[in-house]
């Protein structure tokens, strides 16, 4: 393992992490299991306090975790200059056999936090406290998964073998390679496209019908087809190269780090859609402001990604 400054900090704040989440899990389990909202007891008391300490906790993660995540993929692309075979932090994470697991588990966390700090906005804001024991049981199932996230980040780092000969982010990504990531491009490219920009409309449709069904499946499907067609299609017109088909090397600085952007509305559009259904769901109340908000993101990652090869092909009179 080789210890960088970046690795030493995220591995840090990963023992913070541990140590704070633990604190909650053990106090979430005591509120689920104790929990009287009617009871005037001094164990009752004590409760609510934990409660209160719990908020403040998750909270604290999760602004940590938002930025870490970019800070993650910034190590990873860091390290590319000295794992042979690395172009950027596609090679790195494509080192170690469990590094896309650890990425995939990273976005979870990101959503679950996220979606934990949605049901107590709501909790708290009504004098009952009606979801204190589910938020509290969701919580002791959150921690799990960090945990997981954790020890998968300690033995990505110490895993990481600076001598070995890894793939770049242009065979990984590639049509003509076996590699995880091939059967992405089995798929036509011009129906990826299609479905993409299909699952925004339907989102359209249901925010106008006020149909949280429908709403949800299309933040899903957008969410899916949204990763998958910048890989497969629009890519290609941010590098103009059209075998060049890395989602990690958009956030460069020769691309003007424009990946930064794109994820970030997608990660808002899709969290505000999923997160603002289901609670609607859960408290019976239309969720009408954060589905708004999570149009106005989708719209505005829709627009960056078409961007490019609209400006492309006005440039050059051609498709790639």
């Amino acid at each position: 393992m080789n210890l960088t400054p970046e690795i030493i900090m995220l591995l840090m704040l990963d023992g913070l992490f541990l140590f704070f989440g633990t604190l909650a899990f053990v106090l979430s389990l005591r509120i689920f299991i104790a929990w009287d909202r009617n009871a005037t007891t001094k164990n009752q008391y004590q409760l609510e306090k934990n409660a209160y300490l719990v908020g403040i906790v998750v909270k604290y993660i999760l602004m940590l975790k938002v930025p870490l995540f970019l800070f993650f993929i910034y190590t990873c692309d860091t390290l590319s200059s000295i794992i042979t075979g690395a172009m950027c932090a596609a090679g790195v994470v494509n080192s170690v056999d469990f590094g896309l697991f650890l990425l995939l588990f990273k976005l979870l966390n990101l959503y679950l936090f996220g979606f934990w700090l949605l049901l107590h906005s709501n909790d708290v804001r009504s004098e009952v406290q009606p979801y204190m024991r589910a938020k509290s049981f969701f919580f002791c199932g959150i921690f799990f998964v960090l945990v997981a996230e954790i020890v998968l980040e300690i033995l990505f780092f110490t895993s990481l073998d600076i001598s070995k000969i890894v793939s770049c982010c242009g065979t990984l990504f590639s049509a003509t390679e076996h590699t995880s990531f091939s059967f992405l491009f089995a798929m036509d490219e011009r129906v990826v496209v299609a479905i993409f920009y299909a699952s925004f409309t339907l989102m359209v449709v249901g925010f106008f019908l006020r149909n949280g069904a429908v709403y949800l499946f299309s933040n899903l499907l957008f969410l899916l087809f949204g990763i998958v067609s910048l890989i497969v299609f629009f890519s290609t017109y941010v590098y103009e190269l059209p075998t060049h088909h890395c989602p990690f090397c958009l956030l460069q600085k020769e691309y003007y780090g424009v990946g930064y952007g794109m994820y970030t509305s997608l990660f808002l559009g899709t969290f505000y859609g999923i997160g603002g259904v289901l609670m609607a769901h859960i408290s019976a109340k239309p969720a009408v402001k954060i589905m708004r908000l999570s149009l106005l993101f989708n719209g505005i990652y829709l627009l960056l990604v078409s961007a490019y090869p609209l400006v492309y092909f006005l440039k050059n009179g051609v498709w790639l």
